[in-house]
Parts: structure tokens; C-alpha cells; sequence
């Protein structure tokens, strides 16, 4: 812009939103880093929003969930909700994984049923593929489940859940039908008492502090019963001195304390 623009009836022209706006860029850059200065440090003084945000999180770490500020509820059942979806998501690969791993293995290829655990896990294999024939689901697809199954209710027990506990039971007594019924005809009786024997072992684990013992609680009675008889009697006003009518009938005597 020429010198005669700048002049107006040769007084310097006042400053206009033109002249702003023909600041050099980096002339506007300084402006804006020094806003932005200005309104931090402005943000941490005391009354400011960082600073009271600060004093928040600083007070929660003595104060009861209730006492919390707001953000900080949120801030916390937002990160908690992203976790759980996070473990689920992962424990639904895991599951997923061990599931298709378990399923890769033959139900047939236990061998020949030789070794403690072979005479327990051979019928099972066997009940399992010929069950498999009738359904529309593979023979390695059942024994996985089987050994899933047995493998949530033993942990799950060994930790207290009331639902894994009940699903090792069901666990058990399902794979004593299972050998009783493919076990071989002589060894029957045998191979079904190991298998009790040793999920009787395994159950020392799956149902952990679980007593068949009555609890019994003794509570104080929470409502006292006072039996309490309250008589009332009125009694007449007694007769001033010196008042002796003779009006009264013989039967009335005056009332003596």
C-alpha cells in the first residue's frame, strides 16, 4: 500500500479490520501463540478451569465415591467399560482359539485306551463319534466342548462360581454315563469307579470350601416386647375442713390418705 493510501487529508488514516487483515502470516501465528499463552496460564490460576479440575483430582484420591466430581464418575465407568469390552473381546478369542485347537484333534485318536487316563478318555471318544453319527455336528467338535466344559468348571469352581460348580457336577456325571455305557463289557465296572475316583480328586479343587454343614445365623431380635400394664384411678377431691353439711348418705365415707 503507497504512502497516499495511508493518508487521508494528509492526516494518517485510523487503523480498519483491512489493516488487520493485512497482518503477515506469521505475524498472526505470534498473535495466536500468545492467546494461547495467555489463556493457559489464565487456566491455571488460582479460580481457573485446569486449576479447579486439578483440585478435583487431587481431592478425589481422599474422598468417597459419592463426594467425587462428576467427570471423574464418568472418567472412571468409561475406562472400566472399555476394559470389560476389551477382556471379553480377548477371552472370546482365547475361547475361540482353543476351541478350533481342540477341535483339530481326532475323537478317534485316543490310541488304544492304554494308561489310567487313556481308560477313562477312550470311551468317552468313543461314545462321543458315535453319538456324532445321529446329530449334524463333527465327533471333534463334541469332545471339545466335553474338555471346555471341564476345564471352565474346574477353574471356575476352584474360584467360588456358584454356576461353574454346578457345571463340574453335571460335567462329572456325564462322563460316568459316558464310560459306563462305551467301556468295554469286563472292564466296565473298573473304568467307571477310576473315573469316579479320580473326578473325586479333581473336585477337591472345583468345589473348594463348599460344606454341606447348616449355617446357622443367631441374630438379636430386632423388635423388644415390653409387657406393661398401666392402671389409671381417679381419685375424688378431698373435702375441705369445717365442711360438715350432714348431707351425705351413710354409706359414703370421706376418703382418708
Amino acid at each position: 500500500m503507497s504512502h497516499n493510501d495511508r493518508q487521508m487529508n494528509g492526516q494518517p488514516r485510523p487503523n480498519t479490520i483491512l489493516d488487520q487483515l493485512e497482518l503477515p502470516p506469521a505475524r498472526k501465528d505470534k498473535q495466536r501463540l500468545a492467546k494461547l499463552r495467555t489463556a493457559w496460564k489464565e487456566s491455571w490460576q488460582e479460580g481457573g478451569f485446569l486449576y479447579q479440575r486439578w483440585e478435583e483430582a487431587f481431592q478425589a484420591r481422599h474422598a468417597s465415591w459419592h463426594e467425587a466430581a462428576t467427570w471423574i464418575k464418568a472418567a472412571v465407568l468409561f475406562g472400566g467399560l472399555s476394559l470389560i469390552v476389551m477382556m471379553v473381546a480377548a477371552a472370546g478369542d482365547i475361547a475361540d482359539a482353543a476351541l478350533k485347537g481342540l477341535s483339530a484333534v481326532p475323537a478317534t485318536g485316543a490310541g488304544d485306551g492304554s494308561g489310567l487316563w487313556g481308560t477313562i478318555d477312550h470311551p468317552v471318544r468313543i461314545f462321543l463319534a458315535g453319538q456324532a453319527a445321529h446329530l449334524s455336528v463333527a465327533p471333534a467338535a463334541l469332545y471339545a466342548f466335553w474338555q471346555l466344559t471341564g476345564l471352565l468348571g474346574l477353574v471356575g469352581g476352584f474360584f467360588g462360581s456358584a454356576g461353574a460348580r454346578i457345571a463340574w457336577v453335571l460335567f462329572g456325571i456325564g462322563s460316568l454315563a459316558m464310560i459306563w455305557s462305551a467301556a468295554p463289557a469286563g472292564g466296565r465296572a473298573a473304568a467307571t469307579g477310576l473315573a469316579a475316583l479320580m473326578w473325586a480328586l479333581a473336585s477337591i479343587f472345583a468345589l473348594r470350601g463348599l460344606t454341606l454343614r447348616p449355617v446357622v445365623h443367631n441374630h438379636p431380635p430386632q423388635y423388644q416386647f415390653n409387657p406393661a400394664v398401666h392402671l389409671h384411678a381417679t381419685l375424688p377431691a378431698p373435702t375441705p375442713a369445717g365442711d360438715d353439711f350432714g348431707d351425705e348418705p351413710d354409706n359414703v365415707r370421706s376418703l382418708q390418705r
